[in-house]
C-alpha cells in the first residue's frame, strides 16, 4: 500500500467519545460471549463466523447454520483497546481457492486513533497469519468494509483520518475524517496504493458496500457536505477510481456528534441501487429507505421503516434478481425485535413487515446473509445465542 509519514495523533470532534461496550458479565472469549459476529458462506457452503469477544478476535466453522461450530480459531488479542464500538465489526471474505481475509480495528490510543489490521487463511480458516497493518500510515483508519468479487479479488474501504491528522500542525480543523480503498489481486497478501473516494466523511459510521452487475463495488456512507451536514452518499467505485459522490437524500442533519449507525445497500439484478439509513435531520428523522435507478444520480422518495413510535436502528439490505429484503431493530422498551419485508418487484412494492425473531438482553445488529439461493437473517443475542434464520428464497 502506498507509504505516508507518520501524523500526530488527532481527537474525534467535541461530541465524540469512546463507543458504548455492551453490557457483559460473560467473561470467555467464545461466540456465547461474543458482542459482534459477522457470517459468510465459502464457496464449498461451509459458514464461517468471526466475532469479537472480550478483546479477542475469532473464527468459527460451521457446517449445519450454524447451530455448532468447529475448528475455532483465536485470530488475535486486543483487550480493552479492541475497537467493539456500536458500527465496528470484523470482517471477513472468502475466495473459490479457500483463502480467508478478515480485517479488524483496534484503538492505538487514548484519542480513538484506530489502527486496522488483516490476517489471512490459505486453509479455510483453519490457521491464520499474524495479524498486520493495513496501511502504512500512523493516524487513525477505522471502520474496514470488505467484499469479495466474483473474480476473486479483494475491495476494501473505511474510514481514514490522516487529512485530519495533516492539517492539526497547521492550526487548521478540519471535520470528520475521509472514505479511503483499495483493491488486492492476492487475497489481500498485497493491496494497490490507497486512494480516497471522498475527502469529507464522517469518522464514525460504518460503510455500506455491494456489487453491480459489473463487478465494481458500490458504496454508501454518512457523507460531511457543505455547512457540517451529515447526510448520505453513495459512489460506484470503477476501475478509473471513484465516481461522482451522489446524495442519497437531503435530511438536512448538521451536528456534530458521532451517531454511530451506518447504512446499508443493496444492489439488485436490474443494477438498481437500495439504500437504508438513519437520520435525525430538520426535512426527516429516523430509519428511510429509497431506491435509484441510474446509479445514484437520483433517489426516489424516502420512505420511512419501522412501527410509528417505536425505537427503529440498525438497517440492513440484501438483493437476489428483483428479490429484495430489508431486516432492522426495534425496542419496545423491554425487547429488542428484528423485523423484515421483502419486495419481489425490485422495491416497487413491499409485503407486510414480519417480526422475525426478539430477545430481552444484549443483541448485535441484524445482518442478512445469502447461501445460494436462500437468504438468512444472522443474528448474534447473548441470551437466546447465535441465531441463523432462513428468511427467503430466489
Amino acid at each position: 500500500m502506498g507509504l505516508f509519514g507518520r501524523a500526530q495523533a488527532q481527537m474525534d470532534h467535541s461530541s465524540s467519545k469512546m463507543p458504548n461496550k455492551a453490557s457483559n458479565t460473560c467473561q470467555g472469549f467464545g461466540l456465547d460471549c461474543a458482542n459482534a459476529a459477522t457470517p459468510y458462506f465459502s464457496d464449498d457452503g461451509n459458514l464461517l463466523l468471526a466475532w469479537t469477544a472480550n478483546g479477542v478476535v475469532s473464527l468459527g466453522q460451521s457446517s449445519d447454520l450454524g447451530k455448532t461450530l468447529t475448528s475455532t480459531v483465536k485470530i488475535a488479542e486486543h483487550g480493552k483497546s479492541l475497537d467493539i464500538g456500536s458500527d465496528a465489526r470484523p470482517q471477513i471474505v472468502a475466495d473459490k481457492q479457500n483463502n480467508v481475509f478478515l480485517a479488524y480495528a483496534f484503538f492505538k490510543d487514548a484519542n480513538w486513533n484506530a489502527q486496522i489490521n488483516a490476517a489471512r487463511s490459505t486453509d479455510g480458516g483453519k490457521t491464520f497469519t499474524a495479524p498486520e497493518p493495513l496501511v502504512q500510515d500512523g493516524s487513525s483508519q477505522r471502520f474496514p468494509s470488505v467484499l469479495m468479487r466474483a473474480d476473486d479479488s479483494i475491495f476494501i474501504s473505511w474510514i481514514d483520518k490522516r487529512l485530519v491528522a495533516a492539517a492539526k500542525p497547521g492550526g487548521s480543523k478540519r471535520l470528520g475524517g475521509s472514505i479511503a480503498y483499495s483493491f488486492s489481486s492476492d487475497s489481500g497478501k498485497t493491496f494497490e496504493a490507497e486512494k480516497f473516494a471522498n475527502e469529507n466523511s464522517c469518522e464514525c459510521c460504518r460503510i455500506g458496500g455491494a456489487l453491480d452487475a459489473q463487478n465494481q463495488p458500490v458504496i454508501v456512507y454518512r457523507a460531511i457536505f457543505p455547512g457540517g451536514i451529515r447526510d448520505h452518499a453513495s459512489q460506484v467505485i470503477s476501475a478509473k477510481g471513484a465516481g461522482p459522490i451522489r446524495r442519497v437524500a437531503d435530511d438536512d442533519w448538521k451536528t456534530d456528534a458521532c451517531p454511530h449507525q451506518g447504512p446499508s445497500i443493496a444492489v439488485s439484478g436490474s443494477g438498481k441501487f437500495h439504500v437504508a439509513w438513519y437520520t435525525q435531520g430538520t426535512k426527516r428523522a429516523g430509519v428511510f429507505y429509497a431506491n435509484s435507478s441510474n446509479q445514484g444520480i437520483s433517489y426516489s422518495k424516502s420512505v420511512k421503516i419501522g412501527s410509528e413510535g417505536a425505537n427503529v436502528s440498525r438497517p440492513y439490505l440484501f438483493a437476489l434478481g428483483q428479490q429484495v429484503w430489508l431486516a432492522w431493530k426495534e425496542f419496545d422498551g423491554a425487547h429488542s425485535l428484528v423485523y423484515i419485508k421483502q419486495s419481489t418487484d425490485d422495491g416497487k412494492t413491499w409485503n407486510t413487515p414480519q417480526m422475525i425473531s426478539k430477545t430481552n438482553g444484549y443483541s448485535d445488529h441484524p445482518l442478512l446473509i445469502s447461501q445460494g439461493d436462500t437468504v438468512f437473517l444472522s443474528w448474534l443475542t447473548r441470551i437466546d445465542g447465535y441465531q441463523l434464520i432462513k428468511v427467503g428464497q430466489k
